[in-house]
Protein backbone atom coordinates (compact mmCIF):
# COMPACT_ATOMS: atom_id res chain seq x y z
CA UNK A 1 0.00 0.00 0.00
CA UNK A 2 1.03 3.45 -0.34
CA UNK A 3 2.90 5.05 2.87
CA UNK A 4 0.83 7.95 2.31
CA UNK A 5 -2.36 6.09 2.80
CA UNK A 6 -0.57 4.33 6.10
CA UNK A 7 -0.40 7.71 7.42
CA UNK A 8 -4.02 7.86 7.22
CA UNK A 9 -5.01 5.15 9.07
CA UNK A 10 -6.13 4.04 12.60
CA UNK A 11 -3.58 1.13 13.86
CA UNK A 12 -6.04 -0.44 15.88
CA UNK A 13 -9.12 -0.54 13.10
CA UNK A 14 -7.02 -0.27 10.12
CA UNK A 15 -9.68 2.65 8.77
CA UNK A 16 -9.30 5.53 7.53
CA UNK A 17 -9.95 7.91 10.66
CA UNK A 18 -12.99 8.90 11.83
CA UNK A 19 -12.94 12.12 14.49
CA UNK A 20 -9.09 11.68 15.14
CA UNK A 21 -7.88 12.11 18.74
CA UNK A 22 -4.16 12.56 20.32
CA UNK A 23 -3.06 11.07 23.09
CA UNK A 24 -0.75 13.20 25.13
CA UNK A 25 2.54 10.26 23.83
CA UNK A 26 1.46 12.17 20.11
CA UNK A 27 -0.29 8.98 18.78
CA UNK A 28 -3.76 9.61 17.29
CA UNK A 29 -6.72 7.01 17.00
CA UNK A 30 -10.18 7.26 15.91
CA UNK A 31 -12.48 8.35 18.77
CA UNK A 32 -14.58 5.17 18.67
CA UNK A 33 -11.48 3.47 18.90
CA UNK A 34 -10.03 4.77 22.14
CA UNK A 35 -13.59 4.21 23.88
CA UNK A 36 -13.47 0.53 22.89
CA UNK A 37 -9.88 0.54 24.32
CA UNK A 38 -11.07 2.46 27.58
CA UNK A 39 -13.91 0.43 27.73
CA UNK A 40 -11.74 -2.85 27.52
CA UNK A 41 -9.30 -1.79 30.13
CA UNK A 42 -12.05 -2.51 32.53
CA UNK A 43 -11.48 1.41 34.42
CA UNK A 44 -15.06 1.58 35.96
CA UNK A 45 -15.56 3.25 39.44
CA UNK A 46 -18.14 4.20 41.77
CA UNK A 47 -17.45 7.63 41.99
CA UNK A 48 -16.26 9.91 39.02
CA UNK A 49 -12.47 10.34 39.75
CA UNK A 50 -10.45 13.29 38.87
CA UNK A 51 -8.17 11.63 36.56
CA UNK A 52 -8.65 8.13 34.28
CA UNK A 53 -5.39 6.48 33.42
CA UNK A 54 -5.34 4.73 29.86
CA UNK A 55 -3.01 2.52 27.84
CA UNK A 56 -1.67 3.65 24.57
CA UNK A 57 -2.20 1.28 22.13
CA UNK A 58 0.35 1.88 20.39
CA UNK A 59 3.25 2.71 23.27
CA UNK A 60 2.15 1.10 25.59
CA UNK A 61 2.68 4.05 27.80
CA UNK A 62 0.03 5.32 30.73
CA UNK A 63 -1.63 8.25 30.94
CA UNK A 64 -4.10 10.24 32.28
CA UNK A 65 -7.44 11.87 31.13
CA UNK A 66 -10.03 13.48 32.50
CA UNK A 67 -12.61 12.51 34.01
CA UNK A 68 -15.41 13.31 31.27
CA UNK A 69 -13.42 10.76 29.13
CA UNK A 70 -11.94 10.58 25.70
CA UNK A 71 -14.15 13.70 24.68
CA UNK A 72 -11.58 15.63 26.32
CA UNK A 73 -8.62 14.47 24.25
CA UNK A 74 -8.10 17.04 21.23
CA UNK A 75 -9.21 16.75 17.97
CA UNK A 76 -6.13 16.10 15.61
CA UNK A 77 -7.80 19.07 13.17
CA UNK A 78 -4.91 18.69 10.85
CA UNK A 79 -4.76 15.43 10.28
CA UNK A 80 -8.84 15.49 10.20
CA UNK A 81 -8.55 18.04 7.38
CA UNK A 82 -6.11 16.19 5.26
CA UNK A 83 -8.72 13.09 5.26
CA UNK A 84 -11.38 15.31 4.19
CA UNK A 85 -9.01 16.15 1.44
CA UNK A 86 -8.24 13.04 0.42
CA UNK A 87 -11.58 11.73 -0.02
CA UNK A 88 -12.73 14.53 -2.23
CA UNK A 89 -9.95 13.88 -4.99
CA UNK A 90 -9.97 10.84 -6.94
CA UNK A 91 -7.43 8.02 -6.12
CA UNK A 92 -7.81 5.33 -9.44
CA UNK A 93 -4.96 3.62 -7.96
CA UNK A 94 -6.48 2.51 -4.55
CA UNK A 95 -8.86 -0.16 -4.43
CA UNK A 96 -11.40 0.27 -2.30
CA UNK A 97 -13.52 -1.75 -0.17
CA UNK A 98 -16.86 -2.94 -2.37
CA UNK A 99 -19.11 -3.43 0.67
CA UNK A 100 -17.63 -0.18 2.63
CA UNK A 101 -17.53 3.34 0.89
CA UNK A 102 -14.38 4.61 0.34
CA UNK A 103 -12.39 2.38 2.82
CA UNK A 104 -9.12 1.16 1.55
CA UNK A 105 -8.38 -2.79 1.32
CA UNK A 106 -5.02 -2.25 3.52
CA UNK A 107 -5.01 -5.41 5.68
CA UNK A 108 -5.03 -9.07 4.46
CA UNK A 109 -7.23 -11.75 5.74
CA UNK A 110 -5.27 -14.81 6.90
CA UNK A 111 -8.06 -16.83 7.33
CA UNK A 112 -10.14 -16.09 4.08
CA UNK A 113 -6.78 -15.60 2.23
CA UNK A 114 -7.76 -11.79 0.78
CA UNK A 115 -7.40 -8.15 1.41
CA UNK A 116 -10.03 -6.15 3.54
CA UNK A 117 -10.73 -2.99 4.80
CA UNK A 118 -10.89 -1.73 8.58
CA UNK A 119 -14.34 -1.97 8.40
CA UNK A 120 -14.22 -5.31 7.65
CA UNK A 121 -12.63 -6.35 10.74
CA UNK A 122 -14.08 -4.48 13.35
CA UNK A 123 -18.11 -4.75 11.66
CA UNK A 124 -17.79 -6.82 8.71
CA UNK A 125 -17.76 -10.53 8.17
CA UNK A 126 -14.32 -10.72 8.81
CA UNK A 127 -14.44 -9.98 12.53
CA UNK A 128 -12.57 -11.55 14.95
CA UNK A 129 -9.98 -13.51 12.20
CA UNK A 130 -6.04 -13.33 12.29
CA UNK A 131 -4.66 -10.43 10.17
CA UNK A 132 -1.48 -9.22 8.54
CA UNK A 133 0.41 -6.43 7.07
CA UNK A 134 0.22 -7.67 3.41
CA UNK A 135 3.90 -6.91 2.67
CA UNK A 136 4.70 -8.85 5.64
CA UNK A 137 2.35 -11.91 4.79
CA UNK A 138 4.38 -11.72 1.11
CA UNK A 139 7.45 -12.35 2.83
CA UNK A 140 6.69 -14.49 5.41
CA UNK A 141 5.60 -16.85 2.41
CA UNK A 142 8.11 -15.94 -0.57
CA UNK A 143 10.29 -18.86 -0.02
CA UNK A 144 7.56 -21.45 -0.13
CA UNK A 145 8.09 -22.17 -3.43
CA UNK A 146 11.40 -22.84 -3.77
CA UNK A 147 10.60 -25.84 -0.59
CA UNK A 148 7.68 -26.89 -2.65
CA UNK A 149 9.47 -27.10 -5.89
CA UNK A 150 12.19 -29.02 -3.69
CA UNK A 151 9.07 -31.77 -2.42
CA UNK A 152 8.25 -31.83 -5.79
CA UNK A 153 11.69 -33.61 -7.23
CA UNK A 154 12.05 -35.96 -4.48
CA UNK A 155 11.91 -40.02 -5.40
CA UNK A 156 8.09 -39.39 -4.58
CA UNK A 157 7.66 -38.27 -7.77
CA UNK A 158 9.97 -40.55 -9.10
CA UNK A 159 7.84 -43.64 -8.34
CA UNK A 160 5.07 -41.79 -9.59
CA UNK A 161 6.25 -41.75 -13.05
CA UNK A 162 7.51 -45.70 -13.09
CA UNK A 163 3.70 -46.06 -11.66
CA UNK A 164 2.18 -44.14 -14.61
CA UNK A 165 4.47 -46.22 -16.97
CA UNK A 166 3.30 -49.87 -15.35
CA UNK A 167 0.12 -47.95 -16.09
CA UNK A 168 0.42 -47.17 -19.24
CA UNK A 169 1.43 -50.58 -20.09
CA UNK A 170 -1.14 -52.43 -18.51
CA UNK A 171 -3.67 -50.47 -20.07
CA UNK A 172 -2.21 -51.28 -23.39
CA UNK A 173 -1.99 -55.30 -22.38
CA UNK A 174 -5.48 -54.83 -21.27
CA UNK A 175 -6.71 -53.19 -24.35
CA UNK A 176 -4.94 -55.60 -26.39
CA UNK A 177 -7.30 -58.26 -24.84
CA UNK A 178 -10.15 -56.75 -25.69
CA UNK A 179 -9.22 -56.32 -29.10
CA UNK A 180 -8.15 -59.86 -29.47
CA UNK A 181 -12.13 -60.95 -27.62
CA UNK A 182 -13.58 -58.46 -30.33
CA UNK A 183 -11.96 -60.74 -33.18
CA UNK A 184 -12.93 -63.61 -31.28
CA UNK A 185 -16.55 -63.10 -30.84
CA UNK A 186 -16.51 -61.84 -34.66
CA UNK A 187 -14.94 -64.34 -35.87
CA UNK A 188 -17.70 -66.81 -33.78
CA UNK A 189 -20.46 -65.30 -34.87
CA UNK A 190 -19.41 -65.31 -38.36
CA UNK A 191 -18.95 -68.83 -38.35
CA UNK A 192 -22.20 -69.21 -36.85
CA UNK A 193 -23.97 -67.07 -38.96
CA UNK A 194 -22.30 -68.96 -42.20
CA UNK A 195 -23.74 -72.21 -40.45
CA UNK A 196 -27.23 -71.24 -39.93
CA UNK A 197 -27.28 -69.69 -43.59
CA UNK A 198 -26.01 -72.80 -45.20
CA UNK A 199 -28.70 -74.64 -43.00
CA UNK A 200 -31.15 -71.97 -44.30
CA UNK A 201 -30.46 -72.53 -47.58
CA UNK A 202 -29.97 -76.81 -47.17
CA UNK A 203 -33.95 -76.30 -45.68
CA UNK A 204 -35.30 -73.96 -49.01
CA UNK A 205 -33.56 -76.80 -51.15
CA UNK A 206 -35.54 -79.66 -49.37
CA UNK A 207 -38.20 -77.57 -49.95
CA UNK A 208 -37.77 -77.03 -53.53
CA UNK A 209 -37.55 -80.61 -53.68
CA UNK A 210 -40.87 -81.52 -52.41
CA UNK A 211 -42.19 -78.68 -54.65
CA UNK A 212 -41.03 -80.30 -57.35
CA UNK A 213 -42.60 -83.85 -56.24
CA UNK A 214 -45.84 -81.83 -55.52
CA UNK A 215 -45.47 -80.83 -59.40
CA UNK A 216 -44.41 -84.34 -60.35
CA UNK A 217 -47.63 -85.83 -58.40
CA UNK A 218 -50.38 -83.26 -59.38
CA UNK A 219 -49.19 -81.93 -63.26
CA UNK A 220 -49.70 -85.03 -64.92
CA UNK A 221 -53.45 -85.79 -63.39
CA UNK A 222 -53.84 -81.64 -64.34
CA UNK A 223 -53.08 -82.60 -67.86
CA UNK A 224 -54.67 -86.20 -68.00
CA UNK A 225 -57.58 -84.19 -66.81
CA UNK A 226 -57.57 -81.43 -69.60
CA UNK A 227 -57.14 -84.07 -72.04
CA UNK A 228 -60.13 -85.56 -71.48
CA UNK A 229 -61.46 -81.55 -71.02
CA UNK A 230 -60.54 -80.90 -74.05
CA UNK A 231 -62.12 -84.40 -75.66
CA UNK A 232 -65.75 -83.97 -74.06
CA UNK A 233 -65.71 -79.94 -75.81
CA UNK A 234 -64.84 -81.13 -79.29
CA UNK A 235 -67.37 -84.33 -78.69
CA UNK A 236 -69.86 -81.54 -77.38
CA UNK A 237 -68.80 -79.49 -81.21
CA UNK A 238 -69.33 -82.50 -82.86
CA UNK A 239 -72.38 -83.73 -81.70
CA UNK A 240 -73.88 -80.71 -82.51
CA UNK A 241 -73.08 -80.35 -85.79
CA UNK A 242 -74.42 -83.84 -86.50
CA UNK A 243 -77.40 -82.21 -86.49
CA UNK A 244 -76.93 -80.36 -89.84
CA UNK A 245 -75.42 -83.74 -91.62
CA UNK A 246 -78.11 -85.33 -93.97
CA UNK A 247 -79.53 -88.95 -92.97
CA UNK A 248 -76.79 -91.05 -94.40
CA UNK A 249 -73.65 -88.77 -93.18
CA UNK A 250 -76.01 -88.65 -89.66
CA UNK A 251 -75.94 -92.30 -89.34
CA UNK A 252 -72.32 -92.66 -90.65
CA UNK A 253 -70.89 -90.45 -88.06
CA UNK A 254 -73.31 -91.32 -85.03
CA UNK A 255 -71.35 -94.63 -84.09
CA UNK A 256 -68.19 -93.24 -84.26
CA UNK A 257 -69.58 -90.84 -82.18
CA UNK A 258 -71.16 -92.89 -79.30
CA UNK A 259 -68.04 -94.96 -79.48
CA UNK A 260 -65.83 -92.15 -78.83
CA UNK A 261 -68.21 -90.74 -75.59
CA UNK A 262 -68.30 -93.93 -74.07
CA UNK A 263 -64.71 -94.65 -74.25
CA UNK A 264 -64.38 -90.93 -72.92
CA UNK A 265 -66.54 -92.05 -70.00
CA UNK A 266 -64.31 -95.36 -69.00
CA UNK A 267 -61.42 -93.22 -68.79
CA UNK A 268 -60.60 -92.76 -64.93
CA UNK A 269 -60.32 -89.67 -62.93
CA UNK A 270 -58.02 -89.24 -59.98
CA UNK A 271 -59.44 -88.10 -57.06
CA UNK A 272 -58.80 -84.95 -55.74
CA UNK A 273 -56.92 -85.54 -51.95
CA UNK A 274 -54.48 -83.18 -50.71
CA UNK A 275 -50.68 -84.85 -50.20
CA UNK A 276 -49.27 -85.14 -46.98
CA UNK A 277 -45.60 -83.32 -46.79
CA UNK A 278 -43.51 -85.32 -43.73
CA UNK A 279 -41.94 -84.47 -42.08
CA UNK A 280 -43.19 -80.65 -41.51
CA UNK A 281 -40.55 -77.63 -41.42
CA UNK A 282 -42.46 -76.05 -38.88
CA UNK A 283 -42.70 -79.53 -36.37
CA UNK A 284 -38.90 -79.69 -37.05
CA UNK A 285 -38.17 -76.34 -36.25
CA UNK A 286 -40.24 -76.12 -32.96
CA UNK A 287 -39.12 -79.69 -31.22
CA UNK A 288 -35.77 -80.17 -32.21
CA UNK A 289 -34.03 -77.01 -33.52
CA UNK A 290 -35.46 -75.06 -30.71
CA UNK A 291 -33.94 -77.23 -28.45
CA UNK A 292 -30.63 -77.69 -30.16
CA UNK A 293 -27.58 -75.79 -28.27
CA UNK A 294 -25.56 -73.32 -30.50
CA UNK A 295 -22.57 -75.50 -30.36
CA UNK A 296 -24.27 -78.06 -31.68
CA UNK A 297 -26.00 -76.13 -34.25
CA UNK A 298 -23.17 -77.46 -36.86
CA UNK A 299 -24.33 -81.28 -36.26
CA UNK A 300 -28.08 -80.84 -36.46
CA UNK A 301 -29.82 -82.97 -39.49
CA UNK A 302 -31.95 -81.41 -42.15
CA UNK A 303 -34.68 -84.14 -42.57
CA UNK A 304 -35.37 -85.60 -45.64
CA UNK A 305 -38.32 -84.59 -46.87
CA UNK A 306 -41.42 -86.40 -48.68
CA UNK A 307 -44.74 -86.59 -50.08
CA UNK A 308 -47.24 -89.07 -49.46
CA UNK A 309 -50.55 -89.44 -51.56
CA UNK A 310 -53.51 -91.94 -51.12
CA UNK A 311 -55.84 -91.70 -54.69
CA UNK A 312 -58.33 -94.27 -55.77
CA UNK A 313 -59.76 -94.15 -59.13
CA UNK A 314 -63.26 -93.24 -59.41
CA UNK A 315 -64.17 -95.34 -62.22
CA UNK A 316 -64.42 -98.98 -62.97
CA UNK A 317 -62.09 -99.60 -65.76
CA UNK A 318 -63.28 -101.55 -68.72
CA UNK A 319 -67.19 -102.06 -67.46
CA UNK A 320 -69.96 -99.77 -68.48
CA UNK A 321 -72.99 -99.16 -66.36
CA UNK A 322 -74.93 -102.54 -66.59
CA UNK A 323 -71.78 -104.66 -65.61
CA UNK A 324 -71.07 -102.72 -62.65
CA UNK A 325 -74.97 -102.71 -61.48
CA UNK A 326 -74.56 -106.49 -62.13
CA UNK A 327 -71.47 -107.18 -59.70
CA UNK A 328 -73.45 -104.79 -57.09
CA UNK A 329 -76.48 -107.02 -56.85
CA UNK A 330 -73.90 -110.01 -56.92
CA UNK A 331 -71.89 -109.02 -54.03
CA UNK A 332 -75.11 -107.49 -52.17
CA UNK A 333 -76.72 -111.34 -52.41
CA UNK A 334 -73.62 -113.10 -51.50
CA UNK A 335 -73.20 -111.06 -48.41
CA UNK A 336 -76.26 -111.88 -47.18
CA UNK A 337 -75.80 -115.41 -48.13
CA UNK A 338 -72.81 -115.53 -46.18
CA UNK A 339 -74.21 -113.73 -42.91
CA UNK A 340 -77.15 -115.95 -43.14
CA UNK A 341 -74.78 -119.22 -42.35
CA UNK A 342 -72.70 -117.79 -40.15
CA UNK A 343 -76.11 -117.24 -38.19
CA UNK A 344 -77.13 -120.44 -38.45
CA UNK A 345 -73.98 -122.19 -37.29
CA UNK A 346 -73.24 -119.83 -34.47
CA UNK A 347 -77.18 -120.54 -33.35
CA UNK A 348 -77.25 -124.49 -33.52
CA UNK A 349 -73.21 -124.82 -32.90
CA UNK A 350 -74.00 -124.63 -28.80
CA UNK A 351 -77.06 -127.08 -28.74
CA UNK A 352 -75.31 -130.05 -31.10
CA UNK A 353 -72.04 -129.85 -28.75
CA UNK A 354 -74.58 -129.57 -25.44
CA UNK A 355 -76.42 -132.82 -27.07
CA UNK A 356 -73.18 -134.78 -27.91
CA UNK A 357 -71.77 -133.85 -24.48
CA UNK A 358 -74.80 -135.69 -22.55
CA UNK A 359 -74.75 -138.44 -24.58
CA UNK A 360 -71.08 -138.95 -24.29
CA UNK A 361 -70.88 -138.94 -20.20
CA UNK A 362 -73.13 -141.53 -20.32
CA UNK A 363 -72.02 -144.13 -22.95
CA UNK A 364 -68.46 -143.42 -22.94
CA UNK A 365 -65.77 -144.29 -20.37
CA UNK A 366 -63.00 -141.92 -18.91
CA UNK A 367 -60.49 -142.61 -22.14
CA UNK A 368 -62.61 -142.12 -24.15
CA UNK A 369 -64.44 -139.11 -23.00
CA UNK A 370 -61.40 -137.28 -22.53
CA UNK A 371 -60.83 -137.97 -25.80
CA UNK A 372 -63.94 -136.71 -27.13
CA UNK A 373 -63.32 -133.77 -25.31
CA UNK A 374 -60.19 -133.06 -26.99
CA UNK A 375 -61.47 -133.55 -30.53
CA UNK A 376 -64.70 -131.29 -29.30
CA UNK A 377 -62.19 -128.48 -28.40
CA UNK A 378 -60.33 -128.62 -31.46
CA UNK A 379 -63.71 -128.59 -33.12
CA UNK A 380 -64.65 -125.21 -31.25
CA UNK A 381 -61.51 -123.80 -32.19
CA UNK A 382 -62.18 -124.95 -35.59
CA UNK A 383 -65.36 -123.29 -35.34
CA UNK A 384 -63.79 -119.65 -34.11
CA UNK A 385 -61.56 -119.91 -37.11
CA UNK A 386 -64.41 -120.23 -39.53
CA UNK A 387 -66.37 -117.26 -37.59
CA UNK A 388 -63.48 -115.27 -37.85
CA UNK A 389 -62.47 -115.72 -41.54
CA UNK A 390 -66.51 -115.34 -42.82
CA UNK A 391 -66.24 -112.04 -40.89
CA UNK A 392 -63.53 -111.07 -42.43
CA UNK A 393 -64.72 -111.88 -45.96
CA UNK A 394 -68.36 -110.23 -45.14
CA UNK A 395 -65.96 -107.23 -44.41
CA UNK A 396 -63.92 -107.34 -47.38
CA UNK A 397 -67.45 -107.95 -49.58
CA UNK A 398 -68.65 -104.87 -47.76
CA UNK A 399 -65.68 -102.59 -49.09
CA UNK A 400 -66.54 -103.66 -52.17
CA UNK A 401 -69.82 -102.80 -52.76
CA UNK A 402 -69.18 -99.26 -50.61
CA UNK A 403 -66.85 -98.74 -54.07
Amino acid sequence: MHNFEDELTCPICYSIFEDPRVLPCSHTFCRNCLENVLQASGNFYIWRPLRIPLKCPNCRSIIEIASTGIESLPVNFALRAIIEKYQQEDHPDVVTCPEHYRQPLNVYCLLDKKLVCGHCLTIGQHHGHPIDDLQSAYLKEKDTPQKLFKQLTDTHWTDITHLIEKLEEQKCHSEKMVQGDKEVVLQYFKELTDTIEQKKKNFLAALSDVGKLINQEYTPQIERVKEIREQQLELMTVTTSLQDESPLKFLEKIDDVRQRVQMLKRRPLPEVQPVEIYPRVSKVLKEEWSRTEIGHIKKAVIPEMRISSKRMSCSWPDKDEEEIEFFKILNIAIVSLISVILMLILFFNQHIITFLNEITSICFSEVSLSVYQSLSNNLCDLKNMVCYTLYLLKEFMWKIVSR
